[in-house]
């Protein structure tokens, strides 16, 4: 391999949303994640609805799509 092309590999401090930390290897040095795997419903057996920032509803009105309810 050539030198000097690829980043430096390090530990890396990963926060979730739910407010869970823990250390992983990276090329960055701090992540930031939505769903880790003491909140995510397949880990939690609970089922939770996860619309960050109003994903849906910015679909909604970009495509003009109204609700049926």
């Amino acid at each position: 391999m050539k030198e000097g092309i690829h980043p430096q590999y390090g530990e890396a401090v990963v926060k979730c949303a739910c407010g869970e930390t823990f250390v992983t290897g990276s090329t960055k040095k701090n992540l930031h994640v939505e769903i880790c795997s003491k909140c995510h419903p397949f880990f939690t057996g609970k089922q939770k609805f996860v619309d960050t920032s109003g994903r849906v509803e910015k679909f909604k009105k970009k495509f003009g799509i109204e609700d049926k309810e």
